[in-house]
């Protein structure tokens, strides 16, 4: 029993080599839109030999490594690089970058808010310019001294008293002074 106690370590062990030795028998390559792409089967024969990256029988370390530029960029994949390469952005340019999006983004969005503003505006000032005129028009009208008719709610004609005139007259004034500046 006590052997059996100790060798079960040793078991799950060589077990698990086993196990991982199986699992590293595996394809990897890059296909066509840049993705890397694991497998136990073998890699379609449209991907050239350059683009895979491990196979079983080869040990990671003789197999040649793939330029990353090379596997993830999708024009020039069977063609070889040319000595001169870009230089590759460094964190602080991709951040700078990003900053410089979010910041046209902000500032479109600001465009927008700002355009919509103004047109509200410009339509609030046409009704307050609108209401202005239209007030003038009812002070003159009370100014005259003829009577003025109004209808009720049954739609019948009803002609002003002088403490009707006097509200109405104050009602007019009050729009005046805050539709006509």
């Amino acid at each position: 029993m006590k052997f059996i106690r100790r060798a079960l370590p040793y078991f799950f062990a060589s077990f698990g080599l086993i196990f991982t030795a199986s699992a590293s028998a595996q394809y990897a390559w890059v296909d066509a839109a840049g993705r890397k792409v694991f497998s136990d089967q073998p890699p379609p024969a449209n991907i050239s030999n350059k683009r895979i990256l491990q196979q079983p029988g080869k040990s990671p370390a003789s197999q040649p490594i793939a330029n990353l530029e090379e596997t993830t960029s999708n024009e020039g994949l069977d063609k070889p690089k040319s000595d001169e390469a870009a230089p590759k952005p460094s964190p602080a340019t991709k951040l700078v970058n990003k900053d410089k999006d979010l910041e046209a983004a902000k500032k479109k969005i600001d465009d927008e808010a700002a355009a919509k503003k103004k047109t509200e505006d410009d339509v609030r000032n046409a009704a307050k310019a609108d209401n202005c005129q239209r007030a003038k028009l009812a002070k003159m009208q009370f100014e005259t001294g003829r009577p003025v008719s109004t209808s009720n709610a049954k739609g019948e004609r009803i002609i002003m008293d002088e403490a009707a005139r006097m509200v109405e007259t104050k009602r007019i004034e009050g729009i005046m002074t805050t539709d006509c500046k």
